[in-house]
């Protein structure tokens, strides 16, 4: 499998997805449409690490734009049969220390279980958005896998904090991202109906996840709430309709993919979106552009909004009683090549697991093939409970 769409540096230690914008480096987002463009300019946490002495090793491919399960729809990369994330495999493989990835939907924590290795979605507004290749502005969040969760909080670290570039940056310099917590006396909760979406293979790791919690002092339950599913279809409504606005820039005319042959400007128009995207995304443009239309704005973009803040408010209820939530990441513990035309539906089904830390933007950690959420700023609490599973409770 080929894991870089540009590789940049052989003894490189941090790989960045193909959303995240590398000076003068190809950029595409995984898209027909942005074939040839190259940035001015770094994203921030590019900018950070380099700083810091790391080395970028390359872009890694993604699926367009990042709608799909994770990454297998890229317009650059080969088809394989059994579905893994880029970043992901060159981590768990590795060849680097860590690596970057915008989670939008779920596609990077799906791609980090899948391949045995941690990823930490950071509190939204913690880690800057500046140089990110956006679609769905007002839950991505550029995020990191590494090894374990030490490596998590190595490469955080350097990437968080206030950037004065970014509106949805927020003003605190530094976050706390501790990892020697005591967790003994924690409580955990599993939610009942999310256990139940998933296969037994992924269930059993749920469970030894949960027995390992509990050896080091920490109350595991489980529970039964009702919002994820709510969470998931007021976050598909509000993601097609912010991918809509934002991929509408893409016409051919400034810089990316041009269609050789139109008459006049309608058809350069056209055709370039036609040939430049392909079939996910144009059935994201079209559902967000219907649920952004007159007839259906009231009874659908703008409920979901009211959705998102009932959510969030039964998630912080919820996160008076516990410390963290441990849910599956996704249904299987493998995913094999399907055909595109099923894609919108599988991705929906998929991410009940994982749209409410998009929709809300809590932090979700990925470690062992499950997900820990928590509350705002609750990252360290999310990594000492996983550095607890990992070291044997050392």
């Amino acid at each position: 499998m080929k894991y870089y769409a540009t590789q940049i540096c052989e003894n490189g230690n941090i790989a960045v997805d193909d959303t995240i914008l590398v000076k003068d480096v190809p950029a595409t987002a995984g898209s027909r449409i942005l074939e040839g463009f190259k940035p001015l300019f770094s994203a921030q946490a590019v900018v950070n690490l380099e700083e810091k002495g790391y080395k970028i090793s390359g872009k890694t491919h993604v699926g367009e734009f990042g709608l799909d399960l994770m990454g297998e729809f890229s317009y650059y990369s080969e088809k394989e049969k059994e579905l893994k994330g880029a970043a992901a495999q060159l981590v768990a493989n590795g060849s680097v220390k860590a690596a970057l990835g915008v989670d939008m939907n779920g596609s990077t924590r799906r791609a980090a279980a899948i391949s045995g290795v941690d990823f930490l979605k950071p509190t939204y507004g913690t880690v800057s958005r500046y140089g990110v290749i956006s679609c769905a502005a007002s839950g991505e969040q550029i995020g990191v896998y590494a090894a374990n969760a030490d490596g998590i909080k190595e490469i955080i670290e350097v990437i968080s904090g206030h950037d004065e570039k970014d509106g949805t940056s927020l003003k605190n310099e530094s976050y706390d991202y501790t990892i020697q917590n005591d967790v003994s006396k924690r409580k955990v909760c599993i939610v009942k109906e999310l256990l139940e979406l998933a296969d037994d293979e992924t269930k059993a790791k749920v469970n030894t996840f949960a027995d390992e919690l509990r050896k080091n002092g920490v109350e595991v339950e489980e529970i039964s709430v009702d919002f994820f599913g709510i969470a998931n279809t007021a976050w598909q409504i509000l993601m097609t309709a912010e991918t809509c606005n934002n991929v509408s820039r893409y016409d051919g005319v400034k810089y990316g993919y041009r269609a050789k042959e139109y008459r006049n400007i309608d058809e350069l128009y056209v055709n370039t979106r036609t040939q430049g995207f392909n079939f996910l995304t144009k059935a994201v443009i079209l559902y967000g552009s219907d649920v952004l239309s007159k007839n259906r704005y009231k009874d659908c973009f703008d409920k979901s909004l009211r959705v998102r803040r009932v959510v969030a408010e039964s998630f912080e209820k919820l996160m008076e009683n516990y410390d963290a939530v441990l849910t599956p990441v996704c249904s299987k513990a493998s995913y094999e090549k399907y055909d595109i035309a099923s894609a919108f539906g599988k991705v929906f089904d998929e991410s009940v697991f994982t749209a409410v830390a998009n929709l809300i933007g809590t932090p979700a950690l990925v470690s062992g093939g499950v997900q820990l959420l928590g509350k705002h700023f609750g990252e360290s609490t999310l990594l000492s409970l996983a550095a607890c599973v990992e070291r044997g409770g050392k």
